[in-house]
């Protein structure tokens, strides 16, 4: 009969997620990662399977639990509140946690060996997901009327996952939140509308 589990798998998910945003993928080692959880690597194994589907369970997790504001922002009656509500939420992710700044997503593996070739698709296929609901949204909001006819749904949602993905990286190389909400004053300041002349 095999042993009974020793240990919280919610606690030990938060702390790997934890591990990964601070070091991406690659960069966190199984020593990193047994440290963080205070379970031995056998117990890991037994828990999660390997190091790769570790990840994206954390993954799972991350995009669950603290980029819920996502989807959520659909429901918002404009565009422009859309894009605001993502951006400033975005920002307010990006630095909360001072030993892990930016957005697992973006940094968690950002330039990767052949063997990561599964998690580099499986966050290149989230982003593309993120990017079609956008997407969608905008579309919705030339139908209703809040953007212009001649808006292009698909360059703007592009548009404006580059900018969340620079805070990323600009929050991971040390930007403010100050700073970063400049950036955002400057995409709300140009954002399409109806009223524009």
């Amino acid at each position: 009969m095999g042993r009974h589990r020793e240990f919280d798998v919610d606690q030990a998910l938060d702390a790997a997620l934890g591990v990964f945003w601070h070091k991406g993928y690659e960069g966190a080692s199984y020593t990193d990662l047994t440290q963080a959880t205070g379970v031995e690597r056998p117990g890991l194994y037994s828990a999660f399977g390997n190091k790769e589907a570790l990840f994206l369970r954390a993954l799972g997790r991350y995009y669950e639990h603290y980029l819920d504001f996502f989807p959520a922002a659909m429901d918002l009656p404009t565009s422009r509140e859309v894009v605001e509500h993502i951006l400033r939420r975005s920002i307010e992710l990006n630095t909360r946690y001072p030993d892990h700044t930016g957005c697992l997503g973006i940094h968690g593996v950002l330039a990767a060996s052949d063997d990561a070739e599964p998690i580099r698709q499986a966050l290149i296929d989230a982003r593309a997901n993120g990017e079609a609901l956008l997407r969608e949204r905008l579309e919705r909001a030339k139908t209703e009327g809040d953007l212009p006819q001649t808006a292009n749904s698909a360059a703007l949602a592009v548009y404006l996952l580059a900018v969340l993905h620079g805070m990323a990286v600009q929050a991971k190389a040390g930007f403010t939140r100050d700073v970063l909400e400049l950036v955002v004053d400057q995409v709300l300041s140009t954002w399409p509308s109806n009223d524009t002349p």
